[in-house]
């Protein structure tokens, strides 16, 4: 037998774990012509009742004063009135006796039931709830009248001291019924959502009563109860329990239970279908069947628990009670169907061959065209208009340091110019004809590791680099566009967590030790001067008299400061400081004469201080210091603050730190070049073809950075709804790879980092949430005009030519290092790898922990370890022009594994490959049933949860 409301409440709830762009007709389907608001919750699936807000009222004083008094509030978490502090306790998950429960249910079951009460005013209610015939005249005029006084509110505006309502008896006429001042503008009234109700609970002891005296009411009408709550919401319930004086605390936490009743969604959907009695106790008993119960003696009930940061779904609740119902001969099949429900069981439509020749690109087209007029239209948000300030300073902050390190790494051929103006071009045409226009185009750490490489090549074998470059990049558009013609693309559907994280960990790897390596090159040109060093040793010389120049031998005495203070005829003239020197005639001569502070020792000051400020301001967006929008800005813009705190330090000390080397005027940085590069320049008329041997590698690593960065921003939990285009993005990076190599600038494919962090600034959130409860996400504001803006804006920032000069480098390398450490530190190979130096008593508590035996844990680990060492060999050896057929390599691997490990392993270790035969019932992958509660399974699987996005992924 299901509950009142039950069967809707499953149809909704199943809603609740379907992506946004599945409850469309398809990815073809086109626009919708009412297209889905901030509003629009019914398209997300989200139940249509209105959030209740459950207000607690007890009766203190008995015998001498009696009043009313707020001391507990609920939406989804309880929060408790510090009575000595005069505040709210923090939101947190309210923990109850069973026995009030139990208690409670008595005296509903023997109490007055009203379900659709047609009361209009507080008044009528009261009339209402006192009608029992238990009750003589007398004691109901008595009871009414408490009933009507007006309760004391903790109501604490911002920046003034709490404010309480006044605890006066009103007059029986009950005239006031408008809500209060103090009601109106209480901060909580902006955190509820339009449409709110509340719901009223009224408990404590009265000694003039004989027996309990319980009541609940369901209005037919949700009304405005005047000041009964803090804040002016209809209410939809009312509960009233009331009773003799009793020991402990026995009505309060009576009241508190209806309140923590009220609060579960399914109690409250089933509450509100409910039509009689029975239907009100097999809710609160279906609620008793799903209770935990905590041992006393190892459990203080007075500790707070902290509101989870995902709530298991009420479609995982209502799954749990199918079980019980249908025995345990379906709960293996229920189990398996909904776990892996939650992941597509076939390729997305992007994902699918046509069988046609260029067939996926036109469909791309087709699919995207539909959604162009929109993709321009959405962009009219003042939301937008920050995120363009936002990307505009990661995009400029990433063209600089790309910029200043592909030029060292190309030795001048390309530069800071170079990278500004391509990043443009580049940028603002992909934007404007993409499949995925939230991508943004930039340099990335493995094309500039293969532009380096090459560079070696070219020097190794005296070739000239641009032109060579500009056949490699015509090879790599000729590739490109055979894989979009064959729909290569598909193919990204076999690239699991293993490919992705053994790509991030290589190229974060090479981060750090480019960065401290170009770190430590500086105390080569800038050696540190040590005291006593042969090479920097400084004399006096001077012409003696007969006109030939003389030098004294050295001598060194105890104290330097004290030479001037000497007998000339005593000390050699040599050890005099230069000024002295040059005063008695004599000419200083040596390399340490003229010299200044330590460069190389400050340079490595400024390569700590920007690595350790930014990674400091990244941890602040996450910490419980300053208010939630200056987090947000420290963490969002922390490579930015720390570039420009380095560049602050430079300056207020000025010394002669290495800068920047950006040209004074818009010319490119190489001399002598114009901006058209020439086919062959130096090179033999073959080298033109034999540049297709590093083309194809560079295609390789062309379409596994493009795509990996595609699958990651197409993921489902974005609820993007326009779909994404695989097969066109690629098309457009083939043509913007032959238009950049033509005009000598980088080579572009979509950055993770910044397109993370574009779709972040971009996120949709519910404008108002329950309180302990995080914003619920509606999915990301899609259209091309943000990211065109970017780009336009940082075109124009070319001329900021005489202002980048003044950044130092050794900054750069210190965010340089940021950005590989940051990125190896936050995918799950590394958490693995600490685990082999952990003891199993001081592991954290892993979900693969607690389905994989570490053995196979450690295995897995060694064996991304062995190829991650085999990957940095070959990049390490003359050979390491082919380290992209390596990378390509891992997809082989990872298809190897499934003959070492077993696919429930490889769930958890890894993800699933798709294979057309396989069936995942069949292939015993149906998750072992466990009783003892293990929660965090059902967050992973069945909780709908806002993605986090990682802006430090690189």
């Amino acid at each position: 037998m299901k509950l009142p409301g039950q069967e809707e409440f499953e149809v909704s709830s199943a809603c609740e774990n379907v992506p946004t762009g599945e409850l469309d007709s398809g990815p073809g389907s086109g626009p919708s012509p009412d297209g889905p608001s901030d509003t629009d919750r019914g398209e997300l699936g989200v139940p249509k009742d209105p959030l209740l807000f459950i207000q607690l009222n007890e009766l203190l004083g008995w015998p001498q004063a009696l009043e009313w008094r707020e001391t507990g509030r609920w939406v989804l978490f309880e929060e408790k009135l510090e009575v000595g502090a005069g505040r709210w306790s923090v939101p947190h998950v309210p923990t109850l006796a069973l026995p009030s429960l139990q208690k409670l249910r008595s005296l509903l079951a023997e109490g007055l039931v009203l379900l659709d009460c047609p009361a209009q005013s507080f008044l009528e209610l009261v009339e209402q709830v006192t009608r029992v015939e238990s009750l003589s005249p007398e004691l109901r005029g008595q009871l009414q009248a408490l009933l009507l006084q007006r309760p004391q509110h903790l109501i604490q505006p911002t920046g003034t001291r709490p404010c309480q309502g006044s605890a006066q008896p009103r007059e029986a006429s009950h005239s006031e019924e408008a809500p209060l001042k103090e009601q109106r503008q209480n901060p909580l009234r902006r955190k509820l959502p339009p449409g709110a109700e509340a719901g009223i609970v009224l408990a404590g002891e009265l000694g003039f009563l004989a027996q309990p005296l319980g009541a609940f009411v369901r209005l037919r009408d949700p009304v405005v109860l005047g000041p009964l709550t803090e804040v002016p919401l209809p209410s939809r319930f009312f509960c009233l329990l009331l009773g003799p004086s009793t020991l402990g605390k026995g009505y309060h936490e009576m009241g508190r239970a209806v309140a923590i009743l009220l609060s579960d969604p399914q109690f409250q959907w089933s509450v509100r279908r409910a039509s009689n009695l029975q239907d009100l106790l097999a809710a609160l008993d279906a609620f008793l069947e799903e209770v935990t119960v905590l041992p006393p003696g190892r459990w203080d009930p007075t500790a707070r628990i902290a509101p989870p940061k995902c709530l298991p779904s009420q479609h995982k609740r209502l799954l749990s009670q199918r079980r019980e119902v249908q025995g345990s001969s379906a709960r293996h099949g229920a189990l398996a169907e909904d776990r892996y429900g939650h992941w597509p069981q076939a390729p997305s439509p992007e994902l699918q061959r046509t069988g046609r020749l260029f067939g996926g690109l036109v469909q791309d087209v087709r699919r995207k065209a539909s959604w162009y007029p929109s993709d321009f239209l959405d962009a009219l948000h003042p939301q937008c208009f920050s995120a363009v300030l936002y990307i505009y300073l990661a995009t400029v902050t990433n063209a600089i340091t790309f910029g200043g390190l592909l030029g060292e790494a190309t030795n001048g051929a390309q530069g800071v110019l170079e990278s500004f103006l391509g990043t443009a071009v580049a940028g603002a045409a992909f934007c404007l004809m993409a499949g995925q226009p939230l991508t943004i185009l930039s340099s990335t750490g493995p094309v500039l590791v293969f532009e380096r490489l090459l560079f070696s090549f070219s020097r190794d074998y005296s070739l000239d680099y641009l032109p060579f470059r500009l056949w490699v990049g015509i090879w790599v558009a000729t590739f490109c566009l055979a894989l979009v013609a064959t729909e290569a693309s598909v193919l990204v559907r076999y690239f699991t967590r293993f490919t992705e994280e053994g790509f991030c960990a290589l190229i974060s790897l090479i981060f750090i030790y480019d960065a401290v390596g170009k770190m430590l090159s500086l105390t080569s040109a800038y050696p540190i001067q040590s005291p006593g060093y042969p090479a920097y040793g400084c004399f006096c010389q001077y012409p003696d008299l007969g006109g030939n120049e003389s030098q004294w031998t050295k001598t060194e005495p105890k104290d330097r400061d004290d030479i001037s203070s000497m007998d000339l005829g005593l000390v050699n003239a040599s050890l005099l400081p230069p000024p002295e020197c040059a005063r008695r005639g004599g000419q200083p001569r040596g390399p340490s004469c003229h010299t200044v502070p330590d460069i190389a020792f400050f340079s490595l000051l400024l390569f700590l201080t920007s690595f350790l400020l930014a990674t400091a301001l990244k941890h602040v967006k996450a910490s419980r210091f300053f208010p939630s929008v200056v987090r947000k800005v420290l963490g969002d813009f922390s490579s930015v603050l720390a570039m420009l705190l380095g560049c602050g330090l430079d300056s207020f000390l000025g010394l002669a730190t290495p800068k920047l080397t950006v040209p004074s005027e818009f010319k490119p940085t190489l001399p002598g070049r114009g901006w058209l590069v020439s086919p062959f320049g130096a090179n033999p008329w073959w080298l033109s073809v034999a540049a297709a041997l590093p083309a194809l590698l560079l295609s390789i690593l062309i379409f596994m950075d493009q795509q990996i960065t595609a699958v990651i921003l197409n993921r489902a939990e974005y609820k993007l709804r326009k779909g994404a285009g695989f097969h066109l993005d690629l098309f457009c990076v083939a043509m913007l790879m032959l238009l950049t190599s033509v005009l000598g600038l980088p080579w572009y494919v979509s950055a993770t980092v910044i397109s993370l962090a574009h779709m972040d600034s971009l996120r949709r959130e519910s404008r108002a949430c329950a309180l302990g409860e995080p914003r619920s996400f509606l999915g990301i504001r899609e259209q091309r005009l943000t990211g065109l803006v970017v780009f336009i804006l940082t075109g124009t920032s070319i001329f900021l030519a005489p202002v980048l000069k003044f950044i130092p480098m050794p900054v750069l390398y210190g965010i340089f290092l940021y950005m590989g450490v940051a990125a190896i530190s936050s995918i799950q190979f590394t958490k693995r790898v600490q685990l082999l130096l952990m003891p199993a008593k001081h592991q954290p508590d892993l979900l693969l922990l607690r389905h994989v035996p570490l053995s196979r844990v450690h295995l897995f680990t060694a064996i991304q370890l062995a190829c991650l060492g085999l990957l940095w060999i070959i990049k390490s050896t003359p050979a390491a022009i082919i380290f992209p057929l390596m990378l390509l390599g891992l997809v082989g691997v990872r298809k190897a594994l499934e003959r070492v490990f077993s696919p429930q392993e490889l769930l958890w270790l890894d993800e699933l490959m798709p294979e057309k035969e396989r069936s995942i019932p069949e292939k015993g992958l149906e998750p072992e049933y466990s009783l003892s509660g293990d929660s965090e399974d059902s967050e992973l699987m069945y909780q709908p949860r806002a993605p986090e996005i990682n802006i430090s992924v690189n």
